[in-house]
């Protein structure tokens, strides 16, 4: 039985071990693409559609980089549940500075669904004048070019959606950087390994989602995903399934992190989780083979005397980091990127543990919310 376990240690840390050669490997291939063809010229009229509740880190400045595009002509459509959200007064204060940029406040008082997300983008849509739509989370900070970036790609009619990459930008607590570190090292390879063995990305991510409206009619309009936690994946999905393609933006937006508690952050984490093996589960089951250094460290503890034991540890620590490098410095341009890297064992024990926690319930936190799970639907718990 001890031989049994030895052997299957080795080999769950061998799975691993392969997954950090292909991570590496699609990390620099996407780094080293050619995206010269596009028309940066291409440049319709834009609505965004900026979904609020609360003021996020560094929610102020994140909205105000929408508001200095170099781009010929876009409006900004915020959206609020009520007229006190905290976010409120950084969209006014906008709307002042910037009078030359089309803005409106809205106030959304009704409930379509389980998404207050969604259902607030379902009262923002009229409000929006332009064919074109950009719709990315409150606490994404954007480049000055990021509206070309991501307006190129739809020219081609036959891109339903355009999304966008992102890092994670932490905060100063130990939660915030290992949250960034399951962004910059886990998510974002895990993301560019999918594109490459399913052949393409078919889902989209709340970082950026670009599309023309009529994309919306082919897959039942924002009502139909009004329930799901995970709107952005299930709106790509559809629009995938819909014989649509989805582009990879040529930019990176950032991602703001909060400064979470140890609790706060695995409570997150084990949000995320769930999330993804409702979205995914075939897919999140096969996570259990990503996670060479856990299993590594498991088979030397099991057999301490074997040099072999050793040779996976170290061979899974260089991986990890080169995996880590390869994500964060050449595809992210994360200029940080050493910063977290004694904090990357930690973070592989932890997401090993939250993997397994994933499966011992559905309920969820969401913004002070709670909520049951079940085939990545919203109910209230």
């Amino acid at each position: 039985m001890s031989t049994l376990l030895h052997a299957l240690l080795f080999i769950a840390a061998s799975f691993g071990i392969a997954y950090c050669f292909l991570s590496f490997w699609t990390a620099i291939r996407f780094h080293s693409r050619n995206s010269g063809a596009l028309d940066r010229n291409f440049t319709p009229p834009v609505s965004i559609l900026k979904p609020l509740c609360g003021l996020d880190p560094h929610g102020y400045e994140s909205l105000f980089s929408h508001c200095i595009q170099d781009y010929p002509d876009y409006e900004i459509i915020f959206g609020v549940s009520a007229p006190d959200d905290p976010a409120v007064p950084a969209v006014e204060r906008l709307i002042r500075e910037f009078p030359s940029v089309s803005m409106r406040l809205v106030v959304c008082p009704n409930v379509f669904g389980m998404n207050f997300k969604v259902s607030n983008l379902l009262q923002m849509l009229p409000a929006a004048r332009y064919p074109y739509l950009v719709i990315n989370d409150s606490d994404i900070c954007v480049p000055r070019n990021y509206l070309r970036q991501v307006i190129a790609p739809l020219k081609d009619r036959s891109v339903g959606i355009v999304t966008c990459l992102y890092r994670g930008v932490a905060g100063p607590g130990i939660g915030s950087r290992l949250e960034s570190l399951a962004i910059n090292a886990d998510f974002i390879p895990g993301v560019l390994c999918a594109r490459q063995l399913e052949k393409g990305i078919h889902f989209a991510m709340g970082s950026t989602m670009a599309f023309h409206r009529g994309v919306l009619g082919l897959v039942g309009g924002l009502q139909s995903i009004a329930d799901y936690l995970d709107d952005d994946y299930e709106l790509g999905r559809r629009v995938s399934s819909a014989g649509l393609g989805i582009e990879l933006a040529d930019c990176i937006v950032e991602h703001y992190l909060p400064q979470d508690s140890w609790s706060g952050f695995f409570q997150h984490q084990l949000r995320w989780a769930r999330t993804l093996r409702s979205c995914r589960p075939e897919g999140y089951a096969g996570l259990i083979f990503t996670f060479p250094l856990p299993w590594s460290v498991f088979a030397l503890a099991a057999a301490p005397s074997m040099t072999l034991g050793w040779i996976f540890v170290v061979v899974s620590l260089v991986l990890r980091s080169m995996v880590m490098f390869a994500s964060g410095s050449c595809v992210l341009r994360d200029r940080q990127v050493f910063r977290n890297l004694w904090l990357l064992p930690i973070r592989d024990f932890v997401a090993l543990l939250i993997w397994v926690l994933s499966y011992a319930g559905t309920r969820i936190v969401w913004r002070g919310n709670k909520f049951e799970l079940a085939n990545g639907k919203l109910r209230p718990a």
